[in-house]
This record gives C-alpha cells, structure tokens and sequence, in this order.
C-alpha cells in the first residue's frame, strides 16, 4: 500500500509542475521529435525494419524463448516479430495474478487512492492521445496491422481519447458509488458496495487493436483488480505501444501483465492462474471453450450476425445508401457490428437503393484502403460462400463477389470487392438453407433480402432463430414500426430511427450483446461495473442493544 501511496503522490508532484513537464511525450534532443514512449516509428515497420514485441510480467519487458513472425497485411513481407510464450514460460505469469488478492489490488475499503491515481492517469492518456503527433502515431500503427482507412483509424484513436476522457479526475472513483438502505432498527444498515474480482484476463481481438483492449483494460483497472492481458498477435504491437505510454502516464508497470502467445497457451495460463473472470471478445467457438473451461467465469462480446430492417417510410435514399456500405464494408467489414443482413421493405426495392450502393460499393479501393485484406477469412472462403448462396433458388449477385486484382496481399489473408447477394426471405427461412445464410463471413459481405408489408412476422421469425444478438438497426421514423420490431426483438445495441447504423458506436452508449447472462459490455460505467466488478452487501448492526433484553427461547 505504501508503494501505491508513493506512487500517487509522485503523480501529484509531477502534476505540480508546468502542465508541458507531466505530459511532454518527445524528446528534444532527438531529430523528428521522437515520442519518448515509443520504441517503434508506424512508417518505419516494414520487411527491412522488422519491430519487436515483448512481453510485460511483474512489471517487467521480457523476450521469449522463440519468436513469432507476422507478415505485412499489404505485401506479405515479415515485418513484425513477436516473443510469444510457451507453455513452459507460463509460470512468471501464473505468479504473478496469484500475488493479487480475491479482493483485488483497491476496493472501497482499501488503497482509496488509487481510484485517484488512475483518475490522474486516465488524464495524462487522454491528453497525450489528443496530441496530433501521438494520434497520428496510433492511427498509422492501426493501419499497418489491421489495415483500414486513415479515418477508420484515426477514429478509433479519438473514440478512446473520449472515453479516457470521460474516467479523468473523481470520476474512477465515482464507479464505485455505494448505496444504503435502513434496516430494522437503530445501529443497523445496509450497504451495497462494487467490489472488484482480483486476478482477471482481457483477451482481445485483431479488429480494433487499440479501442477495444484499452477500453476493457482501464475498465479492469479502475475497479481494483490486476489483469492480464492478451491481444492479436497479427496486431498486439498497438496496445504494447500504448501500455508503455500509459506507464509514462503514471501506470504503475506491475499493475498489468501483458502475454503474446498462441491460443493453446493462452488457454492453459487460464486454467493453470484460474483468474476470477476473463473478458473474451472474439468468435463464438472458442467463447463457449472458454466458458466450459473457466466453469462459467467469463464475460463474453462474440460474433455478431448483425441485421438492419428498412420500415415501409422510403426517406433520404442517398444517406441510407451511405450509411448500409459504411456499416457492411468500413474496415472491410472486420467489424463484430458490421452489417451482415438487409431485410428491405418491398418500397425500398423500388427506390434506387441498391442502384446506389452497388455506385458506393465501387467506389472503394485498395489504394486508401478503403477496402483491404481481410485477416481471417481467405479469398478463396468467401468466394466459396457466394457460391453456395448463389445455388439457393431466387438467389441473385447484386455486386462484387470478385477477387480483389493487382496486389500483393499474401493468400494467407482475404481480397475480395465488396458483396451483397440477393436471398429470398422465403428461402431463407428454410431449415435447408439459414444456417448458410446466417453464417458469419468477417469480411465485406452481405446477405440482401426483401419484405412486403404482410411478411413482416416472418423478418421476426428470421430474427428470432438467430444465435448472436450484438448490433442491430431499424431503419424507420414510423413510431409503431420501430415498436413492432424493437419489441420482437433482443440485440443489445440497436439503434432505431432514419439514421439508424448498425456500426460506428462512440464512446458515450452501451456497446454489447444481449439475451445471454454472460453477455460484455464496452464504453460506459455500466458496462464497466457489470462486467469488471460485483456486488457485495455490508451489514452494520452496531446496536444499541435493547433495555431489558434477555435470551430468548430457542427456535
């Protein structure tokens, strides 16, 4: 307690100081004003320059014994390596999140202040991250790993900024709000407290490399407990970027473990640590592994089938066009929310939608990346998968289903135009065909159907038999339209009116899926409360006794 104490009051000192002092992020006596935390440069990665990432145990950067060697998305050059563990290294780790007690490294009852100091660290980051030179580094790192447009990336930077942003000064402390209520008589009272879980994991996906572990990270952190973390290895190098400039921000090192393994190894740190709850962000399958090898101690964000319905009202075709080839082929369509089903209502298919969104669709290129690789779904997967819809009766391509051409994206990756095919909802509901339609391809591809006003039942029973319940859109400004649907229906993120997205979440909502108990939240102090702390309820009963009491008769 009195490192941490140390700690924090070293914060409050350099705080002291002039604001440049505790925030400066470069170093003047190098050229090009290096970042200071940084031990990369983004542009500078590449296949003659390959960057190292290592790994952090008891506050420590470790190599390891062998190495794991990425290949360059864009060209297939190796161009990142990464000390990945093996099992037999597994130990310093397993020490590690066993030093952490059950009741975590600070609750409301113990090292208080350390809700301040991550307050103070959440404002460091978030000013840091705001610098353009900073930003710019994370945006150009993203891009290099899990290749998307500038914007995409840059976005992604702001939308963590933001919610830094939102956990400066009292409000981590704010997380842990208590209540009380009165008991029966006087000197009793009861009191509901967060309470952190201690040991915990984070394992985080490749498509968002800094917004989703980072997000999860802080969150882990500011209710009390002592994570470890795992990314992507094809994209981990982002957050082991960013864990250092954390620690610059006052971050004590030992606070997190940071773990670069294969999923196998992952797995036995897991059951060998036994952490009190891990955070699994990722497909489905290896989801419910988890779930039956941690005996249910887990919180899960995994695979999204995301649908978006267009009511009868045909409004503003040109920004609904927009927004259906953002949500199904931003980011190539590696987005959990990415838009993976359009039931159109039969008034739309008269419209110039479609018309509009194959003249969207073209417009992306390889050139800014506005479509890119796909780094889990090959080529040759997803044009199979166009094929196998195209055999269902009524089936039609509206556009793509093209292999990408003149490029170097090596085959171990996906290249494809952006897709849509044309399923009739009838078809689509037959037991012989929806777990083919309803397959979730992380790539951009999407499945368009049409609804004509007396088949809406049956857009429900399509929703209804659907597995994964993450993000979702009702396209529509007629009030009982939206109340039909939203009613009969469950995601956890569905956003409703005209401009309804199923994509592009910000800080300042939910982001989750819903119908299933083990079920993360991202982003707000709900989130972070359900999924990174739980309930503990404290009785006072201090008396006085009552005058005269006596023992009473046994019962």
């Amino acid at each position: 307690m009195m490192y941490r104490l140390s700690a924090y009051r070293q914060l409050q000192k350099r705080a002291s100081s002039s604001h440049l002092n505790w925030i400066t992020l470069f170093d003047s006596r190098r050229s090009n004003h290096t970042l200071s935390f940084a031990t990369v440069k983004a542009e500078e990665v590449s296949g003659s320059q390959p960057a190292e990432v290592h790994n952090l145990v008891q506050g420590k950067w470790t190599k390891s014994s062998s190495w794991n060697t990425i290949l360059d998305p864009l060209n297939g050059q190796p161009f990142i390596k990464v000390a990945e563990v093996n099992e037999s290294e597994l130990q310093p780790f397993v020490e590690s999140l066993s030093k952490c007690p059950k009741h975590g490294l600070h609750n409301p009852f113990k090292a208080p202040e350390r809700y301040l100091m991550l307050g103070d660290v959440s404002t460091k980051a978030a000013h840091a991250l705001g610098l353009p030179e900073v930003s710019d580094f994370f945006a150009k790192l993203i891009q290099r790993v899990s290749p998307k447009s500038y914007q995409q990336a840059l976005v992604e930077v702001l939308v963590t900024q933001k919610f830094l942003e939102n956990f400066c000064g009292d409000q981590v402390r704010f997380l842990a709000r208590s209540f009380a209520v009165p008991g029966n008589h006087l000197g009793q009272q009861s009191h509901g407290f967060r309470w952190p879980y201690g040991p915990v994991a984070v394992i985080a996906p490749f498509n968002f490399p800094l917004e989703i572990p980072l997000l999860q990270l802080m969150g882990a952190l500011y209710m009390g407990n002592k994570p470890v973390l795992k990314v992507d290895s094809k994209v981990c190098i982002v957050m082991e970027q960013m864990l250092r400039l954390l620690h610059e921000c006052g971050l004590p090192v030992d606070d997190v473990d940071f773990i670069n393994s294969d999923g196998k190894t992952m797995n036995k740190l897991l059951v060998e640590a036994k952490p009190r709850m891990t955070l699994f962000t990722g497909s489905s399958r290896v989801a419910e592994k988890l779930a039956d090898d941690l005996s249910g101690r887990v919180k899960l964000e995994d695979a999204g089938f995301d649908w978006k319905i267009l009511g009868p009202d045909v409004n503003e075709v040109d920004y609904v066009a927009w927004v259906c080839d953002q949500d199904a082929y931003a980011c190539s369509g590696q987005k959990c929310s990415a838009e993976s089903i359009l039931f159109m209502h039969e008034n739309w298919s008269k419209s110039s939608l479609l018309d509009k969104m194959t003249e969207l669709a073209a417009r992306r290129k390889l050139d800014d990346l506005t479509i890119g690789p796909v780094l889990t779904v090959t080529t040759e997967t997803m044009l199979d998968h166009a094929k196998k819809l195209l055999q269902i009766p009524g089936s039609r391509l509206l556009f793509g289903g093209e292999a990408l051409q003149n490029h170097s994206i090596p085959k171990i990756y996906g290249a494809i135009k952006p897709t849509a095919i044309f399923v009739p909802l009838e078809e689509i509901l037959k037991d012989e065909h929806y777990p083919l339609v309803t397959k979730e391809i992380f790539g951009p591809f999407q499945v368009v159907t049409e609804y004509k006003d007396n088949q809406l039942p049956l857009v429900l029973d399509a929703l209804e038999k659907m597995h994964a319940h993450l993000t979702a859109a009702v396209v529509s400004n007629d009030i009982l339209f939206l109340q039909k649907v939203i009613g009969n229906s469950v995601n956890g993120t569905t956003y409703a009116g005209l401009r309804a997205r199923t994509t592009g979440a910000p800080q300042n909502h939910w982001f989750g899926p819903a119908g299933d108990p083990r079920g993360a939240g991202i982003g707000t102090p709900e989130a972070i409360k359900l999924v990174w702390s739980c309930h503990r309820e404290i009785i006072y009963d201090v008396g006085p006794m009552p005058l005269g009491w006596k023992v009473p008769a046994s019962t």
